[in-house]
């Protein structure tokens, strides 16, 4: 298990190492670092015809997502380990999985001062996925590695280029969770969740 927990290593803050590493080998589940996936951070199965649980997590998430989103899709794994399909994915059983096994990272002091409060209330009631949750999405996203240039597409004014998809739009009109962007290809307008990571255009 040496070769998982240089994974770990490289992936996860360094205080989390060991206690992701022992999960590991507690359950005794597959890991697969992924290639970026646009519709979900991780994901979790049970491999019925080898009867092996499998935990797939995106490779470019920063520690701090890539942790939670472990930590999350572990929560799956043992709540299908005790329920199997009879409860729902994301339930309470769920919830309370994932409740117990972030306790020690938050105890441990894994996470830095300026996401702890967010963290916290996030933890008060788990949502599916942590992309259901603007404060802490963009919290983390403070820690995302890449470009100054990278930010949310809340963060960016009306009337503003930006780069999303390789494609290029300018943002046209706010509603609630998301904004009316024009592509300026085609000139067609779509709707962009405002937590969406995109790249600013320099002004010529």
């Amino acid at each position: 298990m040496h070769n998982k927990y240089q994974i770990f290593a490289k992936y996860v803050p360094s205080r989390a190492v060991a206690y992701c590493n022992d999960l590991l080998n507690y359950y005794g589940f597959r890991l697969k670092i992924t290639r970026s996936r646009s519709s979900k951070l991780g994901d979790y199965r049970y491999l019925i015809s080898e009867k092996k649980h499998l935990i797939t997590i995106n490779f470019d998430l920063n520690p701090y997502q890539f942790m939670i989103t472990y930590i999350h899709e572990v929560a799956h794994l043992i709540t299908f380990e005790k329920f199997q399909t009879r409860v729902k994915p994301h339930g309470k059983e769920w919830r309370e999985n994932f409740q117990n096994l972030i306790q020690p990272l938050i105890r441990n002091h894994v996470f830095p001062e300026d996401l702890l409060p967010v963290i916290k209330l996030h933890f008060n009631s788990p949502k599916a996925s942590t992309c259901a949750d603007p404060k802490l999405i963009k919290a983390l996203s403070r820690y995302d590695r890449g470009s100054d240039a990278t930010k949310m597409l809340s963060d960016i004014d009306i009337g503003e280029v930006f780069s999303f998809n390789k494609r290029l739009f300018q943002k046209e009109q706010k509603k609630r969770t998301r904004s009316v962007c024009l592509d300026l290809k085609t000139g067609k307008k779509f709707l962009i969740s405002e937590i969406a990571k995109v790249e600013v255009q320099n002004k010529d």
